[in-house]
């Protein structure tokens, strides 16, 4: 069999598109090989197509478990220029292109009732043997339908950067293949083997630290509308690495704040919340995008410079001038880092731009549709000194209705059911130990990342002090019980009304105690139940 001959082989088990693929090859002047069932597809589709069986000599086996696992097809895929003779002698045919894609096992294992039995059928084992032999042998490789329209141009364009390219394609496929495996392990394990793979989608000039390069955005396959891949830069240069951190803590609070007002009232107001170094310096949920931004942008206007921010809502001119507005007296601008919204308006860029591209702006319009379902479920990864840690996301949302919940004092009223709600979406999404206070649907206060309760309590009431807060009426949220009563009552002799805590320390009871006295109001549930830790 000639070298110069082009053949592939076209094996897929999603047949879509695959009729026209392979017409393209054959007017390129290739040979088509295929597995039974792909080849009755393109045979049905007029295009001239070999059965693999003809190269193997061999009706597939098994309830077709066994078609291209054969010395006949993957000689064809890892032979070298050296071999040519030995094949020619063989008569098995240089393969030149293999187009696979796999058994949607990953699918099959979301279903629910899925079985060990139906995962196994589920499992393919030719394909990714076909792919990991096409990319060993650097033949062309293409997995799945992404691919395949850059391959016929790049065919009908002479092969450029041949080597290159062809490189490229193989370490998707294996990638891919390891994916595939490593998900059926993760299934069969019962827990003990767990692992990311991803492919690089945006390069970061450096890491948190100019001396930390390189850096990069690592994709992971996925449905998620609002995976960070899925947001578009409509303005400004490429995000740091720092800014993709903020962006997904940001989402983290915005999809938090959606959700527990979707599970309270069945209504998602406008939403816009503000960020620095991944927590929020300026929360505020209200009927309208204008008074949304205002009550963000006052919660902590110094914090706030330089930050982040995320709507729910698309962003016009206006919208757009009330973010850059710092000092109307001089006409001073507001500097920051990027705002994320489900669109923006020719005028909105225009207001928004920064020299030198310094306030990115990404577009995803999946922002706008935010509640229950929009929580991140995936597990979380960190890595530490010789492997990560895993654990499931943060997805606890505060039901008011929750027959465990206790009430020390008065039921708050409803504006300041309101302020809780948004109190717990913020606080449990800030690094903990966190005290978070709101006042009139805004973010006031917050005192992240303390070590004791006290420190943070102190911490948020000087930041809302100092942004020129009146904390009187104020709800405050702690992500954890307070050990001592110590920390409730700085918060009401700053003036704070409600308190939402978590219960479980043996001093609880001084805690109840303290708010009594004080005649405030006192939301308890089991720290075992609502604990919002956070970013440790």
């Amino acid at each position: 069999m000639e070298k110069n001959k082009k053949n592939a082989i076209l094996s897929v088990f999603d047949k879509t598109g695959i009729v026209e693929f392979a017409q393209e090859l054959v007017s390129l002047d290739w040979k088509i090989f295929s597995s039974s069932g792909t080849a009755r597809v393109l045979h049905e589709g007029g295009i001239p197509v070999t059965d693999v069986s003809k190269i193997t000599g061999l009706a597939p086996i098994l309830d077709h478990r066994v078609a291209t696992l054969a010395p006949q097809i993957h000689g064809g895929l890892l032979a070298m220029e050296k071999h040519l003779q030995e094949l020619k002698k063989l008569g098995y045919p240089w393969i030149d292109l293999v187009c696979v894609d796999l058994y949607p096992l990953k699918e099959e294992i979301c279903r629910p009732g899925a079985t060990l039995e139906s995962v196994l059928e589920k499992t393919d084992i030719g394909g990714p043997t076909l792919l990991r032999s096409g990319a060993k042998g650097r033949r062309i490789v293409v997995i799945g339908s992404s691919d395949r329209e850059r391959v016929i141009e790049w065919l009908k364009n002479g092969e450029p950067n041949a080597e290159e390219f062809r490189n490229a394609l193989a370490a998707k496929a294996e990638a891919i293949a390891a994916d595939y495996s490593l998900e059926s392990a993760r299934f069969r394990g019962n827990g003990n083997y767990d692992g990311i793979i991803g492919h690089r989608v945006v390069s970061c000039k450096y890491g948190e630290n100019p001396w930390q390069t390189p850096a990069a955005l690592f994709a992971q396959e996925t449905n998620d509308s609002l995976a960070l891949q899925n947001f578009k830069l409509v303005e400004g240069s490429d995000p740091s690495y720092i800014n993709w951190c903020d962006i997904d803590r940001l989402l983290q609070t915005i999809t938090h704040i959606a959700a527990v007002f979707e599970q309270n009232h069945n209504n998602i107001p406008f939403i816009a919340v503000g960020a620095k170094h991944g927590n929020a310096c300026g929360a505020s949920v209200a009927t309208d995008a204008g008074d949304a931004l205002r009550g963000m942008i006052d919660g902590d206007p110094l914090a706030l410079f330089g930050g982040l921010v995320m709507t729910n809502f698309p962003i016009s001119g206006q919208e757009a001038k009330l973010l850059r507005e710092w000092n109307t007296s001089d006409g001073t601008k507001r500097i920051l880092d990027g705002v994320l919204a489900p669109s923006f308006s020719k005028e909105a860029r225009l207001n928004l731009s920064r020299k030198g591209g310094k306030c990115r702006l990404l577009e995803n319009s999946a922002l706008e549709n935010l509640g229950m379902d929009s929580l991140d479920v995936a597990p979380r990864f960190r890595y530490v000194r010789g492997g990560f840690l895993r654990q499931p996301n943060y997805t606890y949302v505060l039901d008011l209705k929750d027959p465990d919940l206790e009430i020390v004092g008065h039921t708050c009223s409803e504006s300041q059911k309101t302020d809780l709600l948004l109190a717990c979406a913020v606080g449990s999404t800030s690094n903990s130990n966190t005290i978070t206070l709101v006042k009139n649907g805004a973010v006031i206060g917050n005192g992240v990342g303390q070590k004791d309760r006290v420190g943070a309590a102190t911490l948020a009431i000087a930041g809302a002090k100092r942004s020129g807060h009146d904390i009187r009426g104020a709800v405050a949220y702690s992500d954890s019980f307070f050990p001592f009563p110590d920390g409730p009552q700085i918060l009401i002799e700053a003036g704070v009304q409600v308190i939402f805590t978590s219960k479980g320390s043996v001093k609880d009871e001084a805690t109840r105690e303290v708010c009594r006295e004080a005649e405030i109001s006192l939301y308890f549930l089991p720290d075992s139940r609502c604990r919002g830790f956070f970013g440790h």
